[in-house]
């Protein structure tokens, strides 16, 4: 049963939390049905008639995609969440839960400082266990029966991805962020006339609901330039996602000490923004954030990643401006016994989440970090990974992690036996489908969740062309070449109307992400490595034997054996040749990996072929690079391919 801590915002009067569910036998199982506070089904409404197709195969065609909190839906699944007793104290230290009810409840809370001062229920930082218990009483998604432990999985409609045209930054003249954001059309500008208009109405939005679910939390594991985050959210699955995204306060004190943020985001979702065409964005969906007024505003879009790359985006404002300036990195992390750290740059399904999830070295983090004077450290609390052909034999780690606390997103569910069933190959909805889970969820992670600086710095690139070998070291100057160039392909899913690899260049491999020019990153990376040491190289797990279409995608076994070689030191020992035309050099030997795959050109069965293409991507890079010359502190087209 839900067993909140409630707090009265009057003392004469006795008070309980909104939700009372009450328990009904069904087949053996447990049945959890609100008996009062049904305000859920009024955004659950609005989601369904935003749903364009069902990732799940479970409702006929008479009913919405979504499902309604109603007993045929909880009747024929089992709902109950299922703990295994190792796991309990983990999940059990986040426990500084309180639920606000009365006429004060938004000012307790703090929020009537944004203009939110009529919701009787907040919902503030609910534990796990509650969180399902909501969620499941809300009707605002499924329980899915993972192989590790019940997992909640939610559908966040049309919206299976990021809509970076739909992401605006407020351009306040005069400000600190107009003279130093890189204004163009991944920094879109808007006006602040036009964020007013939509803060006050999200603002009018929340004044209208029952309850309202609030998340404090942390961004950065170092508490020097640890960022203070508040969201306000309309549905517990969102609360859900930002609680195993970011850094969850470990005590009561840190929750009563956390005073104003350093930047809220104000989720209506379920919102759209009919007068677009007036305030020249390109949709009813608008993602805007307001620096100077530290707030931002969400409509239209159910994708959970806007709320954790929004804020990254602001990381990565934040934390080179800082004094001394801070390295913000796009990448995910590792630590080996020893203590020696690596990290892995790269965009969305390029591998990064993949093979930093390594059985034999403790995790960090997937996907947000920062290197300071210190070393490194994790932005977040939790992991995002994708879930497309997942298995336990080649992704052990991911694959384990979706239990208890995880949340699923766009997953294929076969109903078999009374119940549903996970299926990660099936990608009807979306080949986009993810799971967040929380850090502790990882077996073995890293707990201090900061490190010593990087012994190796691993580039991940989905080369679509098939011309960049398996593995390759960078000297210090090409190192810097390929980070602003952030050469992949974007993968099927991870952005809207992307349905097959396409061959891009995203800066610093996280162009969507960059508040500032790339050569501000680029700068400080230099100073890092030169200071510390690092090794660098250039890992593809995009194609190999052939473009797309052609070729096949190099196999995790591969890609493993690659970075194994790379951080026990195999790979800086092995006999190399330099590559003709990028200069960089390639190992012909390693262990567990077919020499022929090595030498990318071996693997073609048309070596002319294979020179017209490596010329041709060649050139893409050259061309690509135009932009970046004679900017920064050095010009480093010189360590690009050469015709």
């Amino acid at each position: 049963h839900i067993n909140h801590k409630i707090f009265q915002t009057t003392p004469t009067r006795t008070t309980t939390t909104n939700i009372r569910p009450t328990m009904l036998a069904s087949s053996g199982r447990i049945l959890l049905r609100t008996a009062t506070g049904v305000g859920g089904r009024t955004a659950l409404k609005a989601l369904t008639a935003r749903v364009s197709t069902s990732s799940f195969g479970v409702t006929n065609a008479s009913k919405p995609a979504a499902p309604s909190v109603s007993k045929p839906f909880f009747s024929q699944f089992a709902s109950k969440s299922t703990v295994a007793s190792s796991e309990l104290k983990e999940r059990d230290l986040y426990d500084v839960s309180k639920t606000f009810t009365g006429p004060d409840a938004c000012k307790v809370v703090g929020i009537d400082k944004l203009g939110i001062t009529e919701v009787p229920t907040i919902y503030r930082n609910l534990t796990y266990q509650e969180l399902f218990d909501h969620e499941v009483a809300n009707g605002e998604g499924w329980v899915a029966a993972a192989e590790y432990g019940d997992t909640f999985a939610i559908d966040t409609g049309k919206f299976t991805g990021r809509s970076p045209k739909d992401k605006w930054l407020v351009l306040n003249k005069g400000s600190e962020s107009e003279k130093n954001v890189d204004w163009n059309n991944i920094n879109q500008a808007t006006t602040p006339e036009v964020f007013e208009e939509l803060y006050e109405k999200a603002i009018k939005y929340f004044n209208t609901k029952e309850k309202a679910y609030v998340f404090d939390c942390f961004c950065g594991a170092n508490p020097k330039t640890q960022k203070k985050i508040r969201f306000v959210h309309e549905m517990a699955w969102q609360q859900h996602f930002v609680s195993n995204m970011f850094i969850r306060p470990s005590s009561q004190e840190d929750l009563d000490n956390f005073g104003e943020p350093d930047f809220t985001v104000i989720n209506a979702c379920s919102q759209v923004d009919e007068d677009w065409e007036r305030h020249n964005l390109h949709s009813d969906v608008a993602v805007v954030f307001n620096i100077e007024e530290k707030k931002a505003v969400i409509f239209g879009t159910w994708y959970g990643g806007e709320n954790k790359k929004g804020i990254f985006s602001l990381m990565n404002y934040w934390l080179p401006m800082h004094d001394p300036p801070q390295f913000p990195m796009h990448c995910s992390a590792n630590v080996g016994k020893n203590g020696d750290s690596a990290l892995f740059f790269g965009l969305s399904g390029t591998g990064k989440t993949t093979l930093s999830a390594d059985p034999h070295r403790a995790l960090i983090g997937d996907d947000e970090h920062g290197w300071d004077e210190d070393g490194i450290f994790n932005f977040e609390g939790g992991c995002y990974a994708k879930t497309i052909n997942l298995t336990e034999k080649t992704e052990p780690d991911i694959y384990r992690a979706i239990r208890t606390d995880a949340l699923l997103e766009n997953v294929k569910l076969n109903e078999a036996d009374g119940k549903l069933i996970p299926d990660y190959f099936d990608t009807t909805k979306t080949e986009n489908g993810r799971v967040s889970y929380p850090i502790f969820n990882i077996d073995g992670y890293h707990k201090p969740q900061m490190a010593g600086h990087p012994n190796h710095i691993i580039f991940l690139t989905c080369d679509a062309f098939g011309i960049l070998p398996p593995v390759a070291k960078l000297s210090s100057g090409q190192a810097m070449y390929h980070f602003i160039s952030g050469y992949t392909a974007k993968v099927a899913g991870t952005e809207r109307g992307i349905i097959e690899p396409t061959p891009n260049f995203s800066a610093c491999f996280g162009a969507a992400f960059l508040s500032l020019h790339p050569t501000r990153y680029a700068d400080l990376l230099q100073q890092k490595i030169e200071k510390h040491g690092s090794h660098a190289w250039l890992v593809n797990t995009g194609w190999s034997g052939g473009a797309y279409g052609v070729g096949e995608r190099m196999s995790i076994k591969t890609t493993r054996s690659c970075i194994d070689a790379i951080l026990d030191g195999s790979a800086e020992e092995a006999p190399t040749v330099k590559d003709e035309i990028f200069g960089f050099d390639v190992p012909t030997s390693l262990p567990n990996v077919d020499p022929k795959v090595l030498d990318p050109k071996q693997s073609w069965e048309d070596p002319d072929e294979y020179d017209a293409s490596a010329k041709k991507l060649a050139g893409m890079f050259i061309k690509n690079f135009e932009k970046y010359a004679d900017k920064g502190s050095t010009d480093y087209t010189q360590f690009g391919p050469k015709m």
